[in-house]
């Protein structure tokens, strides 16, 4: 049987009702975190990212959201604390825009990136990247197609760092443009990563543990209908 992951694309700016939900469900210590922002938007954007988290977990455990409990794993990633611990969540946000995922087989990580105008995407691929895929962002057309490039690469490369729980910058110099499959650097392990489809101006993508083909189901959030595909 091939694995599963969801993901949801959740916006910021929910519905007054939603948000107070969100914020109903968070423990004391993300409600403390999220009063300290000095941006209401980046409080709104933490609670709304934490809250949807809990619930969409809780309603595949079929458990209380505000019950649940995430933990430090090996590296740092936050796990969810027995007895649940054989679920895997991911979560990220950039601009605007969140992205969850859950995996019931195989640790999982997603990322999305918001395309930042103005941004000297040439130099920082030229500094962070492998060779070709810094040529490929400075090939890019002109400024708008060059951050396209550079924002769908690093969403891949964190996708899989975010999988495994290690750190970013020892990573960005692995390779992802055009695989299906792909080593991790630093903790040494293979990751099958694929594109997520997110509205205009984000780039996101999506990692298991393991080069084992899986299935992914993604879906905009609070809507119910999912959208299946197979990544192979």
């Amino acid at each position: 049987m091939t694995d599963l992951v969801r993901v949801w694309i959740v916006p910021v700016d929910v519905p007054p009702d939603t948000a107070a939900r969100c914020r109903d469900v968070l423990d004391d210590s993300e409600r403390a975190r999220a009063a300290a922002f000095l941006s209401p938007r980046d409080e709104q954007r933490f609670t709304v990212a934490h809250g949807v988290l809990r619930i969409l977990v809780g309603r595949e455990l079929k458990t209380r959201p505000a019950a649940l409990t995430w933990t430090p794993g090996r590296y740092g990633k936050p796990e969810l604390a027995p007895p649940w611990s054989w679920l895997h969540t991911s979560l990220s946000h950039s601009g605007d825009m969140i992205a969850l995922a859950i995996s019931t087989d195989r640790p999982v990580g997603v990322d999305v990136q918001h395309l930042v105008p103005g941004l000297d995407t040439v130099a920082l691929s030229a500094r962070f990247f492998p060779p070709d895929e810094a040529g490929y962002v400075a090939a890019g057309r002109d400024a708008s197609a060059r951050a396209d490039r550079f924002a769908h690469l690093w969403a891949r490369k964190e996708a899989v760092v975010k999988a495994v729980g290690g750190r970013l910058w020892p990573n960005l110099k692995i390779a992802v443009r055009s695989r299906d499959v792909v080593s991790c650097a630093a903790p040494v392990s293979l990751h099958r990563v694929a594109d997520v489809r997110v509205p205009t101006s984000f780039r996101a993508a999506v990692a298991l543990t393991g080069a084992a083909p899986f299935v992914m189901e993604a879906v905009g959030w609070p809507s119910a209908g999912m959208a299946p595909a197979m990544v192979s």
